[in-house]
């Protein structure tokens, strides 16, 4: 109320104030104005009542309004996530479940803070989570609005590890737990050192195959594509401080692969509108890309805070991975599926299990993604080798044959199953009609040839089959044509004619294949044998000698190499830890 006069809603016409006083001589046809002002009234005992009205009318909506606008006041519940010494917890996952409502999951801040704000009048339950450690359950009872809440909750790291019902969108539950982490000193690995070593490496560039349809990117010719950043950056000089021209030449340098030149626009646009999500994601992976991992997970906690995205769970693993926190890695990539499994995050989480040699779980979870995804190629790849890694060979190879099928095109398929088809003990089904059709879509791969002669080979009986052993030298000696610099075919090509007890052309073969690639040590090795066959036993000791120095020298290399693997520990439903 205002001083002189009153507020109120007078017969639909809004009054602030009253400023002229009324006359004798006003009739009882009184009319309220805008203005306050009192017009043509006769009679002024009406308008004292009708005062009176207004008084008590506008003290209730003012009432009203203050208790309406207290009413309005959502709760919180907020507090810390400390493990069992008191220390803060980075991403911990934090449910908020409400009696008779849904479940709200978010992550905790760097200081293990968290907040659930916009809460309605009720009964919750609040818990935490990491790494297999679990917080108790506490119940907030009786939240009011307006009432702010503190929960505290520790971790009990003596909690067994175990996947919560939710934890995967798989139509099962899945029967693993990936417990901790090891060194891997002690290979668990299977078969021969040649197929462990094939299982290693392919596990490595599983990671690296690329979806069938690519997101987004830049298309067109290279020429288009300058001419845009010509424009994009003539937009940006003519306004500096337009978010979207700032944003739009950030997002060109980010899909383009120039990831640092990307970040300085982004950043400008950020500091125009922080808000924007779009941009803000796109300024995070500029970091991630650029390697600037801690700016990265910056704005990957801040975004988190706000939303729970799937995408932002799985860019999360892969600075997890970066930084080296492995476990938090797989949690994330194992969230990004609950909330959306996408092919891309299915691959993603196999990938992490089976690169840390968490073979049956990882082929687990590509198998439950090729179900889920039957047209990507890439994923039956994964499979694949996540399957030979396990010793099923025959298995692996009907996998590898039906992502060839998927995608005749795509040779990454075919030089998988070349390989294991090498380095398995015996002859895999399905093989050669592929490899002759990778020949057919790549007569020009040597890779292509390389593989389909070494298939043919593989399945040759004594005495071999002279045809056979011709195309097996054709598709060779193509191969070393294609690519001169190809040590492995030259090596085979010393092989079938020391098999043929053509000691001066195994020797001339040998020789190129060490000229190529001096580090091959079979060659050194073979070329040693074949001297000793012509009586050259000098020569053949010296190549014996340097078979042995490389041979420790890559046994230790790989020994380095799997120290720094650090290999999951996974339990298996029913059944004790394995490495």
């Amino acid at each position: 109320m205002s001083d002189g006069g009153i507020s109120g809603i007078i017969t639909g016409v809004k009054c602030n104030a009253v400023t002229s006083p009324p006359k004798p001589d006003m009739d009882a046809s009184c009319k309220f104005w805008s203005c306050g002002e009192v017009r043509n009234c006769r009679n002024f005992a009406p308008l004292v009542a009708i005062l009176a009205v207004l008084v008590s009318f506008s003290i209730g909506v003012a009432v009203a309004q203050e208790t309406s606008s207290q009413q309005g006041v959502s709760a919180e519940i907020h507090g810390t996530v400390v493990d069992s010494a008191g220390k803060p917890v980075y991403k911990a996952v934090v449910r908020l479940e409400e009696n008779g409502g849904s479940d709200i999951v978010m992550t905790t801040s760097s200081a293990g803070d968290f907040a659930f704000s916009g809460l309605q009048a009720g009964t919750y339950q609040v818990s935490a989570e990491k790494s297999g450690r679990r917080s108790r359950v506490v119940s907030v009872a009786r939240l009011k609005q307006a009432d702010q809440r503190n929960v505290d909750l520790v971790l009990d790291s003596n909690a067994s590890p175990s996947l919560s019902d939710e934890s995967m969108a798989f139509a099962d539950k899945p029967n693993f737990t990936v417990a901790g982490i090891t060194d891997w000193t002690a290979v668990g690995g299977h078969g021969s050192d040649s197929s462990l070593r094939t299982s290693e490496a392919l596990a490595r560039e599983t990671t690296s195959l690329k979806p069938d349809s690519p997101g987004s990117g830049l298309s067109g010719s290279a020429a288009a594509a300058s001419g845009t950043e010509i424009k994009l950056r003539a937009a940006l000089a003519a306004a500096p401080g337009s978010f979207e021209a700032n944003h739009r030449l950030g997002e060109f340098c980010l899909k383009k692969g120039s990831y640092r030149e990307a970040i300085a626009p982004l950043e400008a646009a950020y500091k125009i509108d922080p808000a924007n999500y779009s941009n803000e994601y796109d300024l995070l992976l500029a970091y991630k890309e650029a390697g600037n991992f801690t700016k990265a997970r910056e704005h990957i906690q801040k975004l988190l805070a706000h939303r729970e995205n799937a995408d932002l769970r799985r860019v999360s693993g892969d600075l997890d991975e970066e930084m080296g926190d492995l476990l938090e890695a797989e949690h994330e990539y194992e969230q990004s599926v609950r909330l959306d499994p996408s092919e891309q995050n299915y691959f993603a989480w196999g990938s992490e299990l089976l690169m840390h040699r968490a073979v049956w779980p990882a082929a687990e979870v590509f198998r439950k993604g090729t179900e889920a995804h039957p047209k990507s190629a890439r994923m039956l790849a994964a499979l694949g080798a996540a399957l030979f890694a396990s010793a099923l060979y025959d298995e692996a190879a009907l996998r590898l044959c039906d992502a060839s099928d998927l995608n005749p095109a795509d040779p990454a398929p075919y030089v998988f199953l070349g390989r294991i088809d090498m380095a398995a003990p015996a002859p895999l089904t399905c093989v050669d009609q592929r490899l002759m059709r990778f020949v057919q879509e790549h007569p020009g791969d040597a890779r292509a040839n390389y593989y389909y002669a070494m298939a043919i080979w593989k399945r040759q009986k004594q005495p071999e089959n002279s045809q056979d052993m011709q195309q097996v030298e054709r598709l060779l000696t193509k191969a070393i044509t294609d690519d001169p610099k190809y040590g492995e075919a030259y090596l085979q090509l010393g092989n079938l004619y020391a098999g043929e007890h053509n000691s001066e052309k195994a020797i001339s073969f040998y020789t190129k294949a060490i000229g190529v690639n001096p580090q091959l040590g079979e060659a050194h090795y073979r070329l040693g044998v074949a001297y000793e066959r012509v009586g050259e036993s000098s020569k053949a000791k010296e190549e014996f000698q340097l078979h042995d120095d490389i041979e420790k020298a890559q046994a230790a290399a790989v020994d380095r190499q799997r120290q720094e693997v650090k290999q999951f520990l996974v339990v298996l439903q029913g059944k004790p830890t394995i490495p």
